[in-house]
């Protein structure tokens, strides 16, 4: 990139219109990220037809900003209420929750908000700078490598996620099962509908996820062995305090975090949920004290809240270099570049730079407004342990109907929500982690869509999963993980039978 280019970006960033693209954009998106149920991508729908009146680079800047603040605020309700506000915050929210119980709820939530914006700072960095190699990269994937890819997050999940690793394994079954309904991919038959309309169509994992999270977390309120965070210290908040010490204390944390969210943000089709739950998976199997997860341990939030917005940010990479979409977010912001005459793809950098490196700059300013609204949501969201139970039970109870209605704006969603939370609170209280059932039910089609393609083009033969260098790599991984627990129970059992004798 030369000066002149740079230089016309920055203008064209700087113009009143653009800056206060960003700052609307991100409020809304701060509220809408608060409130569970109300995806990102919702939010980033929502607004297209507001983008219809507005120029392509205050639109996309919107859409960004937007997304960053959104995803980035679903940590808040996870906090505070074990209430995920994504799929990438149902990863880390029980450890998030766990400090919170410990009266750290501030210290979680500056966690989550500090070091999403700086993973997002190193992605926008990374698409600025070296996001055509990686699009070239993410375009040689083939289904063999995506599978691996989503075997990786299942299985990294399922292994970290509970105490005992077999439970785990069931969690993740009963997920993957429920992805099962719906029509099959290749031949378009319905399975385990029952007949039912509504299930044509599958089984939405945000009703799901509220139910399991939002709604048992209501049931268990009301059980006999409820746990309560204690009464915070409302008179002594400081947000970010401790930040710098942590980020000395786990600088390999961070860095393993903005690589790996990095790298799988670039792949397209498979967005940013994925790289959170294998960067959280793989913070504990790589932390010199890995039994401190679980219990409100910071390790774990850095890295994979690190990863959140790196990814984010990553998945414009195939976007704009290329045209294709990375998540649901950029197929939407495809589309509206694409209404404004702005054509995505190589051809856009070559014939107009500047605005490309505009609408890169402009995930800089995002993730910057990060940290100052951060700072004053954090301010505001410590008022919620506040409330009496009594209060805030039924304002929850009221935006998880909303938001499991406002997916098909059926009653069906609300129904599927209600019946989550009961198995999501029968299952938590037999030990039983329901983080895994939430990935299985977003991987499952992933998965299963690529196992079949890659079935299809090796002709049946397993070992055509092994044949490309990459995927080799990858499945040599998840063999390994799969393998772990089996072998480390084998390991003890020698042992045991040793001293025995």
């Amino acid at each position: 990139m030369d000066a002149d280019t740079f230089l016309t970006a920055l203008g064209i960033v700087m113009q009143a219109d653009v800056l206060l693209a960003v700052a609307g954009g991100a409020i809304y998106g701060l509220f809408i990220g608060a409130v569970p149920g109300l995806t990102a991508t919702m939010a980033t729908a929502l607004l297209v037809p507001v983008t219809f009146y507005m120029a392509p680079v205050p639109a996309i800047a919107t859409i960004v900003a937007t997304t960053a603040m959104a995803i980035t605020a679903g940590d808040i309700p996870g906090a505070l209420l074990r209430i995920p506000g994504t799929p990438a915050s149902a990863a880390y929210v029980d450890e998030a929750y766990a400090l919170t119980l410990k009266g750290k709820a501030e210290l979680a939530m500056s966690i989550s908000i500090f070091f999403s914006a700086c993973g997002g700072l190193v992605g926008a960095l990374a698409l600025l700078v070296i996001g055509p190699a990686l699009a070239r990269i993410a375009l040689n994937f083939s289904s063999f490598e995506f599978f691996w890819l989503a075997m990786l997050g299942l299985m990294t999940s399922a292994l970290v996620s509970s105490r005992d690793p077999a439970r785990g394994f069931i969690s993740l079954l009963i997920g993957l099962l429920i992805a099962t309904v719906g029509l099959d991919v290749t031949s378009g038959q319905p399975r385990f509908t029952f007949g039912s309309v509504e299930l044509m169509g599958g089984v939405s994992f945000i009703p799901v996820m509220i139910g399991m999270f939002a709604f048992a977390e209501i049931l268990r309120g009301y059980s006999s062995n409820a746990t309560l965070p204690p009464p915070p210290k409302l008179g002594a908040a400081r947000p970010y305090k401790g930040i710098g010490r942590l980020f000395k204390r786990y600088p390999f944390s961070f860095l393993r975090g903005v690589t790996l969210g990095t790298s799988v943000g670039a792949l397209p089709g498979v967005g940013g949920d994925v790289g959170a739950w294998i960067a959280y998976g793989m913070s504990r199997r790589f932390s010199k004290t890995p039994e401190k997860y679980g219990t409100g341990h910071e390790e774990g939030l850095v890295e994979a809240t690190s990863c959140n917005n790196a990814g984010l940010s990553s998945a414009w990479i195939p976007a704009l270099v290329f045209g294709i979409p990375g998540d649901a977010v950029t197929a939407i912001a495809v589309g509206v570049l694409f209404m404004k005459g702005l054509n995505p793809g190589p051809r856009l950098f070559a014939e107009n730079p500047s605005m490309p490196t505009a609408i890169i700059m402009t995930f800089f300013l995002a993730n910057l407004l990060l940290i100052p609204l951060g700072y004053l949501a954090i301010r505001s969201a410590r008022h919620i342990l506040a409330v009496p139970r009594a209060v805030i039970v039924p304002i929850i109870l009221i935006f998880s109907i909303v938001g499991s209605f406002a997916i098909n704006n059926t009653m069906f969603g609300v129904g599927v929500m209600l019946a989550a939370g009961l198995a999501g609170y029968l299952l938590e209280e037999n030990g039983f982690p329901i983080a895994p059932i939430i990935l299985g039910l977003v991987l499952g089609p992933v998965l299963e869509r690529n196992f079949i393609m890659s079935m299809q083009i090796a002709d049946g033969n397993l070992l055509g999963f092994f044949e490309r260098p990459i995927a080799a790599v990858l499945g040599v991984v998840v063999c390994l993980l799969l393998l772990l627990p089996l072998l480390r129970g084998l390991v003890r059992w020698r042992g045991r039978a040793a001293n025995a004798s």
